[in-house]
């Protein structure tokens, strides 16, 4: 039997009724963005120090994120076979929003199981059991809503407003982030830090519950079911096509960061001995920097392209690991190391994003986005468990451990990032680096229009 796909139906997009419902949409989806940002903020932001705090070791957050990589392509191929049966986007979305609140419930509990020292051995493998059911849950709505806003937003203002809304969800989180870190840092050495973790992410339950009343009221166009558009996950691989190049270096790209990524919040709790504070504000300086050079990315991507961004961040990425073994000061490492991630967050969430929605036609958004995660699940859950594993068994005697993994990685980084990149074609017309100059005050510029955006919107509503 012919398995049937998700077909776009073009909802009269001439229609001026039709196009303030997609620009009132776009308006919504970044506000919802923010609170959602919010809730993960105070949730899976923390999630390391929390596992910490309930026994966890270094081979323990290797698995925590490596099965996080590994359940993600499961719940993306779910939804994507949801979005074939339901039809509704938007109610993916909203049903799956309710279980993602609801999964922190155990893991609240896990901290009153800590205070009462029962099964103490076993709970940081309950975490790991737990937080890879979020991340599945989370995977579910991924391919219904990147077809969704797919449709919202026009193929040239994506680079524009991805970088809006990027901007406005991330520094939402940057503050929820710091608000939650005080709090933690303030109790760090009370005997009930516990009971402060929990809740935080109680809270995070409510701020998740409150993005489900904002994501109700967007606009979401109807689409049909086309038989034509199906293809399945070996034919993807056979065909190796532009895209499906892009599809492999993100795979092995992924692979490569995560062999070090979670373990920079073990290297400044275990090695250099942070308190949360300290903590929270180096966590935060890649965050930071990526805010502020996102509207240059967004800008750099509708003017020259997403290619020239990918190489920004094949050269970003493989510092970043070397800056951290070598930089011990805090105030170093929120500078150089924040900056040089900051700067391969921006170039590649936004290079990576409008490269695959100009690589894929509408129609194939959904399984393309899908099979891609796929082997990006892969990729960082193999890379997650190489890191852990050698953190936690590797003998190294001329260096930390820590640090020599540090090292491996950023070698995987360039060596993948100039494997790959090289081979990939920019998909549409882009103007030349030719007389390229910047602005170096357009982050700043951009600021003061995203507040006159929120003010303009929180007054239309």
């Amino acid at each position: 039997m012919v398995k049937k796909s998700v077909l776009i139906k073009e909802d009269a997009s001439d229609s001026p009724r039709v196009a303030h419902l997609k620009e009132q949409g776009r308006d919504r989806l970044i506000s919802q963005g923010a609170v959602s940002e919010a809730s993960t903020s105070l949730s899976s932001s923390f999630i390391v120090p929390f596992a910490k705090a309930i026994g966890a070791n270094a081979a323990h957050i290797g698995f925590l994120s490596a099965f996080s990589g590994l359940v993600a392509p499961l719940g993306n191929l779910w939804g994507a076979r949801l979005m074939e049966k339901r039809k509704s986007r938007k109610h993916i979305h909203v049903l799956y929003t309710w279980w993602l609140a609801f999964v922190w419930i155990p893991i609240v509990l896990l901290a009153f199981l800590y205070t009462k020292n029962l099964v103490v051995p076993y709970l940081p493998a309950l975490l790991v059991v737990l937080y890879s059911l979020f991340i599945f849950l989370s995977a579910v709505k991924d391919p219904p809503s990147f077809s969704w806003i797919g449709d919202l937003v026009p193929e040239q203002q994506r680079g524009h407003y991805f970088a809006r809304r990027n901007r406005i969800i991330g520094w939402w989180g940057v503050f929820i982030f710091l608000v939650g870190g005080l709090i933690l840092h303030w109790f760090e050495d009370k005997l009930f830090v516990l009971a402060i973790y929990a809740s935080v992410f109680l809270f995070s339950i409510l701020l998740r519950i409150v993005s489900l009343y904002q994501v109700k009221r967007v606009f979401c166009p109807h689409f049909v079911l086309h038989k034509s558009s199906h293809f399945t996950f070996l034919a993807f691989l056979k065909r190796y096509d532009n895209f499906g190049k892009f599809a492999v270096f993100q795979a092995l790209f992924n692979f490569a960061v995560m062999v070090a990524s979670p373990f920079f919040a073990v290297y400044m709790l275990n090695d250099l001995h942070f308190n949360l504070f300290t903590f929270t504000a180096v966590s935060l300086s890649s965050t930071i920097f990526y805010l502020l050079l996102t509207p240059l990315a967004g800008k750099f991507s509708d003017r020259y392209g997403n290619l020239k961004l990918l190489y920004v961040a094949a050269w970003s990425f493989p510092v970043t690991p070397v800056l951290w073994i070598f930089l011990k000061d805090p105030f170093l490492l929120f500078l150089l190391p924040g900056f040089t991630a900051g700067l391969g967050n921006a170039a590649f969430s936004i290079g990576a994003t409008n490269y695959m929605y100009d690589s894929v036609k509408p129609e194939k958004r959904g399984l393309c986005f899908t099979y891609s995660n796929i082997l990006s699940g892969v990729g960082i859950f193999f890379g997650s468990i190489l890191g852990g594993l050698m953190i936690q068994y590797l003998d190294v005697t001329f260096m930390n451990t820590t640090l020599f993994v540090f090292l491996i990685a950023a070698i995987l980084r360039f060596v993948v990032a100039f494997s790959f990149v090289p081979q990939l074609e920019e998909v549409r017309p882009t103007a030349s680096l030719r007389g390229l100059h910047w602005d170096i005050f357009h982050p700043f510029k951009t600021l003061h229009s995203d507040v006159v955006w929120f003010k303009k919107f929180v007054h239309e509503r």
